[in-house]
């Protein structure tokens, strides 16, 4: 894609929604970071679903830890993977505790030592909670970029650089969320929905359905 034609396509999805956010429930860093680890395979309306029966329990990593892990995964339940994501909450609220004074680290390192925490989790925290410039890539910014030509690459990690240099910085704390969105709700994995699209005319896709 273009640089030019790149800059209208930001420009347009910033008209649409120029405050994007995550549709996590959240609201303070560890709140997110927790909503998260739990989203690895779910939904965020399903992670919303559980986390506001956690939450108003327990929603600092000292009263997790005292919570325990299985009152945990009794709140999590509804969540796939739910004994797994229990067990690396706890351990990433004990690291928080004993290490961090319960506050979530402004650190990429520091984030990725955590467990059940990857690149794409520390790169949402560090974007949302902090307001870094990061671009996390999931399956729907992976597909979207490979889709319009935007950030062509192989694996997500090839993406994700591709898109730090061709996002403009005006842009780049916000392009997470447009094209997360995007993805979710226009340029869908199965059928796109290329007639409502606003960067059709943009987007490289050679298979644009026409309803």
């Amino acid at each position: 894609m273009k640089r030019t034609d790149v800059v209208e396509m930001f420009s347009r999805l910033r008209e649409l929604n120029p405050h994007p956010t995550t549709e996590l429930a959240y609201t303070t860093p560890f709140e997110l970071l927790v909503a998260v680890i739990l989203s690895a395979q779910a939904t965020d309306v399903g992670v919303n679903k559980a986390t506001r029966r956690l939450y108003p329990v327990a929603n600092t990593p000292s009263a997790i830890l005292a919570l325990g892990e299985e009152a945990l995964k009794r709140h999590i339940s509804t969540i796939g993977l739910f004994n797994a994501k229990a067990k690396n909450v706890i351990a990433t609220c004990r690291i928080l505790v004993e290490q961090y004074d319960g506050e979530v680290p402004r650190d990429r390192a520091a984030l990725e030592a955590l467990p059940g925490v990857g690149r794409k989790t520390a790169n949402v925290v560090l974007n949302t909670a902090f307001g870094e410039p990061t671009i996390a890539v999931d399956t729907h910014i992976f597909r979207v970029a490979n889709r319009t030509g935007l950030a062509p690459g192989k694996d997500v990690r090839a993406v994700e650089d591709r898109l730090l240099k061709v996002v403009p910085a005006e842009f780049r704390q916000d392009a997470h969320h447009w094209l997360i969105l995007h993805g979710r709700y226009v340029c869908k994995a199965r059928k796109p929905d290329c007639p409502h699209c606003v960067i059709r005319d943009l987007c490289a896709f050679r298979d644009k359905t026409a309803a």
